[in-house]
């Protein structure tokens, strides 16, 4: 099982794979307060969130401005954000993780300063 979820996370996070709306409303609009308070609290500079459910991936980003992005764009955005190779790089660290903690029923979020994962 945690296999087929790091398959899932690594073609919609390593490989620009196609992410679910549906799923982002099912699973992760709900958490959106949620997360945008940790951000405040944590101090974090960006928070982002990821889910998985039968080969479909949905992922939310927040900035610290408060700007919100969603799947694509919020892929996008953290590429953007992490420089050079980091997105990569991190994403291959995170996915493994992430799986375990999707299949323990749990939807991974990490909050980053800025300077970190980098």
């Amino acid at each position: 099982m945690t296999k087929k979820i790091e398959k899932a996370l690594k073609a919609a996070l390593l490989e620009n794979g196609e992410m679910s709306h549906g799923l982002y409303e099912f699973d992760l609009e709900d958490g959106l307060d949620y997360w945008r308070d940790s951000l405040r609290e944590d101090n974090d500079d960006y928070l982002f969130a990821v889910t998985e459910n039968s080969g479909d991936v949905a992922m939310v980003l927040f900035e610290k401005a408060g700007k919100i992005h969603i799947n694509e764009q919020a892929r996008e955005k953290l590429q953007a954000l992490w420089i050079s190779d980091a997105y990569t790089r991190n994403m291959k660290k995170l996915i493994p993780m992430f799986a375990k903690q999707l299949k323990a029923g749990h939807i991974p979020a990490n909050g980053v300063k800025e300077g970190l994962f980098a």
